[in-house]
């Protein structure tokens, strides 16, 4: 039977189709309702997006990955039968893409925690002159470089314990839905998941500034060499804006509140990193599929 889905992010809206369940978006699509469709996939973009963003670090890479993942939900969706949830199916299907993607220019270049600590070892620190504009706009370049050293940080670990930190640690999915997600059993997703975390937490308590005040390494300090070395483009900020969403501050798959203070310092800073909205990838593979038959596509598989 089918299950109820929790509410999504999207903005409230006088078309009843915004109330259906992810199963009844699939129903109604599924008989050629082409609305439904487009519903039912935007309710899912952004998150497709966000992960596959972390996971590959380029937004370009990002964007590919998650429009790939739309056209095999689409051409798959006749498939689904209701044994899960529509999203813990459809993320199954775009998280494995991810994982048997080719590896991305970030991920080729960053070679383990050693490889990273060498990296940062190496970036010269300096202060950023005038000549990167106002104070506000150096903050702006600053908190970029900041975000973009916890997505390298990231990058340390192999693809599958980074989505398995991705989706419990940070988006905190419960190890029901992981293991669900990624097919593995509960225990397997939370030992790997405790392995991430250490591994991550005892770099960072070791090398950054955030973290423990008695190491040397601050963002600021950083900010032109990532400049320098193209990690941060101050014409095209990816995750720094003035006004963001917070991961923490969004919900997905029921998105359970700890019922104890986080006191672990390295995740609030990545659960404070800005939730990006999506392109609008749902119109470009629209757009992509022109002339052919949406009936076709649903029944392909």
């Amino acid at each position: 039977m089918y299950r109820r889905n929790p509410p999504s992010r999207l903005p409230i809206s006088d078309d009843a189709h915004f109330m259906h369940t992810d199963e009844h978006l699939v129903e109604l699509s599924l008989s050629g309702d082409t609305q439904s469709l487009n519903i039912l996939l935007r309710r899912h973009q952004d998150w497709l997006y966000n992960v596959a963003l972390r996971m590959l670090q380029q937004p370009q890479d990002a964007e590919e990955a998650t429009q790939e993942s739309l056209l095999k939900i689409i051409t798959h969706l006749s498939t689904f039968r209701g044994h899960s949830a529509f999203s813990t199916w459809a993320y199954r299907i775009a998280f494995n893409l991810i994982l048997d993607r080719k590896r991305s220019a970030p991920e080729v270049a960053v070679q383990g925690f050693n490889c990273y600590a060498d990296y940062l070892a190496r970036a010269v620190d300096e202060d950023l002159g005038v000549e990167y504009g106002s104070a506000p706009e150096r903050n702006l370049l600053v908190e970029e470089a900041k975000l973009s050293c916890l997505m390298g940080m990231l990058l340390c670990l192999d693809r599958r314990q980074r989505l398995i930190f991705l989706l419990g640690e940070i988006f905190e999915i419960s190890d029901t839905v992981g293991s669900q997600v990624l097919e593995i059993s509960k225990d397997n997703f939370r030992q790997l998941l405790s392995r991430a975390r250490q591994e991550l937490s005892a770099f960072m308590q070791d090398r950054c500034g955030l973290v423990n005040p008695l190491n040397p390494c601050r963002c600021a300090r950083k900010t032109r060499a990532f400049v320098r070395d193209g990690i941060v483009d101050p014409s095209k900020l990816v995750f720094a804006r003035t006004h963001v969403i917070r991961v923490k501050d969004i919900s997905i798959e029921g998105r359970k509140t700890f019922d104890t203070l986080i006191d672990d310092t390295n995740t609030t800073l990545y659960r404070e990193h800005p939730f990006v909205d999506a392109p609008d990838l749902v119109s470009k593979l629209r757009e992509t599929l022109t002339g052919e038959s949406f009936q076709t596509l649903l029944q392909l598989h």
